[in-house]
């Protein structure tokens, strides 16, 4: 790129009248900066005018940048003309800097550098430090250049794009020449495998999806940094001077570089104004600051999705064109060293496939025989990717550039062809890695054309911090889990899943369900409804019969039931049983419910799946099981409270008068709420805390529960007026995270609540000196005169800043028999449980559990609540605290503490 392609020059830096001020004995740090900063102005305001002119932006700022390292240069040597060039290097040599990009230099000599060269490269590094400009440099000789570019590829890389920025021409000259001769010549397919590795390398440390839903513009997977080394691989084995060039070198055709120059002005874009908005060099495009570019770059909403959800959607289309150029682009430079034996990739099968039909292999890869073989016949725009899925084949990137331009001919017929949708449906219930090859389908456009609905949803995003990917990012993840399973690979983290699915009966049933299970999502309305409609059509045009198709459909339409029962409800309570079993109806329902749910989960991100989830759902799920298979509980509640006293009598070893004292004590709420292992441990306590008669202090035990892979925190004292409260506000001030609570009150008048925490990483409480603070907190909470104040919080993160929950409250009245069932939905934020239990105590109503889940940036608490006297709320309670509860959960606890 030339920097005389900058229009108005001289309105962003007039280099002479500077100069000329310089002559005028002002001060030269004092002049550069305003210079700078005037600078950075105009830029600025040309990019606020023109929002899609970040390419223009970024070599406005690298001819900005140009001129102070100029004057600086001038400013430092003063009369002298030492011979030195001082060069550009990276994207300082290419032309193209974001508004906060570091100042890559290097000083270059003809020979050994001089304590002179020395000098002027610290006086000028000095200057333009006091400037607040970062600055890669390098003080290097002819020969050490070369030396190095010929071991160290980061460095050849940058000398690649390098360009004289001011000092003496000829010494660049006569390097640029050596670099060509003794560096460049003969090793393209060196240069070419290692950019590949390192490009492989970075993909890998950015999450090496396309689609996460926080990107990183210049370093992730489909972003400038991709386009970049297209063009670095172009240049070192062509010699291109512009991007434009890969056209005329025959790595890409005149259409795919318009999508390579559409791509890269939209990153520009987004990357200047990402820099201008963060006030530095800011590469990840956070949720922060989506919104704000979104509406910068004047994206408006549109019904069921808003503007930064459609600029998102823009920004992943545009990596996915990324994605497809860096196919081809390698396929074309792949044949053109093969002609001169230098062929870079390797991919290779040790035997022959069953059949080909009429497809050929090159070099291993599934390849087609003729430009025109898939136009020919549309069907095999389908076949071919059900061959690579049944011989595990990779598809050659010839074959899927003729299946990216010939989607458009995929119609109405071809959707209707019982054979392309076998074919499909062999691709998507493929036991071997389906992932894959549903992948290439996407990127290839042939996905969302044989399937418009899922077409809609791709590279679509959710704004919220929860997923981690785009939709169909996310329902292909989910597929590949779900094959994965199937083939045992996950037994160690989903033993139920894994024994399961080896029970259902129409496996296909359970595939398609993961495909359309978040289809509908962007259209407004429910999504699990409007999904269940699409199965309805879709599903037999893929070839399922009616019974398979109301599966699907159902499947879709409840797909959320299970884990919103299992982590919002009271699975102990036999209602919640009830309610759920009466929409279920069947076990093949459930045993397709669990699976489907477990890969949900999973494919919504890293960290995103515990312990405590499986153990939630398997609980769930064994519950409804035995409901399902017999019709009722197989022992009644009086027997299985007998059976669990039973238990603990054989464990604890205590006489028989003993034990029976300890039973009466407590509710069979507790019997058949907490888990036998919990009931033993509760009894050991209890026992431990009254042999110390006349110790007013509370009993605390916090002891890691290997089951839920949490921290289980006991509390036996005497009950009072708001000690849920002060358990909550001890845990909140030690930095802990309530999952989950249970509360009890024996028939003397003694409060024992059991409660699970995770800490700040979502993990267990793995060092027992942190266990011991956590113990402290409460009892330092629960032994004070007053009720400890709600803890002092960080100030939220720029991350959550950008969203707004807006609190709510739900009262669910019959999903009890018991309790009053309340559930909170707010902005989630540390110690919003503290405020929230503090509101339902001062409404002067009894907590008995409470179930605590978070999806990002939003946290659901669901209370089991009856008033004082034991009774469920009335309307009057009722109003009265949902008012409480939407002050409490809108309330910021840090002006509360304060």
């Amino acid at each position: 790129m030339s920097l005389i392609d900058v229009d108005n020059r001289r309105a962003i830096i007039d280099r002479r009248a500077i100069a000329e001020r310089f002559r005028s004995g002002g001060d030269v740090a004092e002049i550069l900066r305003k210079a700078l900063e005037a600078g950075r102005e105009e830029i600025a305001s040309r990019i606020a005018s023109e929002p899609g002119s970040g390419r223009a932006a970024a070599q406005a700022t690298a001819f900005l940048h140009d001129q102070i390292v100029r004057l600086a240069y001038e400013a430092v040597i003063g009369t002298t003309d030492p011979a030195l060039a001082l060069v550009g290097l990276g994207g300082t040599g290419r032309g193209e800097m974001a508004p906060y990009s570091d100042l890559d230099l290097m000083f270059l000599t003809a020979k050994r550098p001089s304590p002179e060269t020395e000098q002027i490269a610290q006086a000028m590094l000095h200057l333009l430090w006091d400037l607040k400009i970062k600055v890669g440099h390098s003080v290097r000789s002819t020969t050490d250049l070369i030396s190095l570019a010929k071991s160290d590829m980061t460095v050849r890389t940058a000398f690649l794009e390098a360009r004289p920025i001011c000092g003496t021409t000829q010494v660049f000259d006569g390097v640029m020449q050596r670099f060509r001769t003794d560096v460049v010549a003969g090793t393209s397919a060196e240069f070419v495998a290692a950019k590949l590795a390192e490009r492989d390398e970075r993909h890998v440390r950015m999450g090496d999806t396309r689609y996460v839903v926080e990107p990183n513009v210049k370093e992730g997977k489909g972003g400038l940094r991709d386009l970049h080394a297209l063009y670095w691989i172009g240049k070192y084995v062509h010699g291109v001077e512009r991007s434009a060039d890969l056209v005329s070198a025959g790595l890409l055709t005149a259409a795919e570089y318009r999508g390579f120059d559409r791509a890269e002005r939209f990153f520009w874009s987004v990357r200047c104004h990402l820099h201008l908005l963060a006030g530095r060099a800011e590469e990840r495009l956070g949720f922060e600051h989506q919104r704000q570019i979104a509406e910068i770059m004047r994206y408006a909403d549109r019904p069921g999705k808003s503007a930064v959800e459609r600029f998102m959607q823009f920004y992943f289309l545009n990596a996915k064109s990324v994605g497809d150029l860096t196919g081809v682009f390698l396929a074309q430079l792949d044949e053109q060293l093969g002609k001169k034996g230098f062929r870079f990739a390797l991919p290779t099968i040790l035997r022959k496939p069953k059949r080909l039909a009429g497809f050929v292999l090159d070099r291993g890869r599934l390849s087609i025989p003729t430009d025109g073989f898939l136009r020919d016949e549309p069907l095999r725009l389908l076949e071919i990717f059900a061959l690579a899925a049944r011989e595990q084949l990779e598809i050659h990137p010839t074959a899927m550039r003729a299946a990216t331009r010939d989607a458009t001919l995929i119609g109405r017929k071809l959707r209707d062809d019982p054979r392309a949708n076998a074919f499909f449906m062999e691709v998507l219930t493929s036991i071997h890695h389906p992932e894959t090859v549903l992948r290439w389908m996407n990127e290839a456009g042939v996905f969302g054309r044989f399937v418009p609905d899922f077409g809609r949803v791709v590279a679509q995003m959710q704004f919220d911090m929860y997923h981690h990917y785009t939709v169909d990012e996310h329902s292909i993840r989910a597929i590949g889990l779900l094959a994965a399973i199937e083939r045992g690979e996950l037994k160690d983290d989903h033993p139920l899943s894994t024994a399961l699915i080896k029970q259902i009966a129409s496996r296909r049933v359970l595939y398609v369900a993961v495909l359309l299970h978040d289809i509908a999502k962007g259209r407004g309305g429910d999504h699990s409804e409007l999904g269940a409609e699409i199965a309805l059509r879709l599903c037999p045009r893929l070839g399922l019969d009616p019974a398979e198709t109301e599966t699907v459909s159902w499947l879709v339409r409840y797909h959320l039931l299970l884990s919103s029962t299992a982590f919002k409800r009271d699975i102990a309570d036999p209602k919640t049983i009830e309610d759920f079993v009466r929409l279920v109806q069947s076990p093949e329902r459930l045993r397709l419910l669990l699976i489907l749910t477990v890969v949900d989960i999973r494919a919504v991100g890293p960290s995103v799946w515990n312990d405590w989830k499986r153990s939630l759902l398997r609980t769930m799920f064994e519950a409804a099981e035995e409901r399902l298979r017999l019709g009722h509980k197989q022992h009644g509640r009086a027997e299985l409270v007998e059976a669990r006293q039973k238990e603990l009598a054989d464990a604890v070893n205590w006489s028989a008068r003993a034990v029976k004292a300890h039973a009466k004590r407590l509710p069979d709420s507790y019997w058949l709420a907490e888990p036998p292992s919990w009931q033993i441990a509760n009894a050991r306590q209890v026992a431990t805390a009254e042999a110390h008669i006349g110790d007013a202090q509370p009993s605390v035990a916090v002891e890691n529960d290997l089951e839920s892979g949490a921290t289980r925190v006991s509390v036996f004292t005497p009950d009072r007026e708001g000690l849920f409260y002060r358990i909550c506000a001890g845990l909140a001030g030690a930095g802990a995270n309530i999952i989950d609570a249970r509360i009890h009150t024996t028939r003397d008048g003694m409060a024992l609540d059991n409660l699970l925490v995770l800490d700040g990483r979502g993990k267990s409480y793995t060092d027992k000196r942190l266990r011991g603070r956590l113990a402290r907190a409460v009892e330092v909470a629960l032994s004070a005169t007053n009720p400890p104040p709600l803890p002092q919080t960080q100030t939220s993160s720029p991350r959550s800043k950008a969203f707004t929950v807006a609190p709510s409250v739900a009262i669910a009245d019959r999903a009890s028999t018991r309790t009053t069932v309340v559930e909170v939905n707010a902005g989630d934020r540390p110690a919003l449980l503290a405020a929230l239990t503090a509101a339902i105590h001062a409404e002067g109503h009894r907590i008995h559990s409470a179930h605590i889940a978070t999806y990002g940036e939003r946290a659901v608490d669901v209370f089991y609540l009856t008033r004082a006297d034991g009774k469920k709320l009335s309307e009057r309670d009722i109003g009265a605290l949902r008012d409480a509860l939407v002050s409490a959960a809108g309330r910021d606890s840090r002006a509360e503490a304060a």
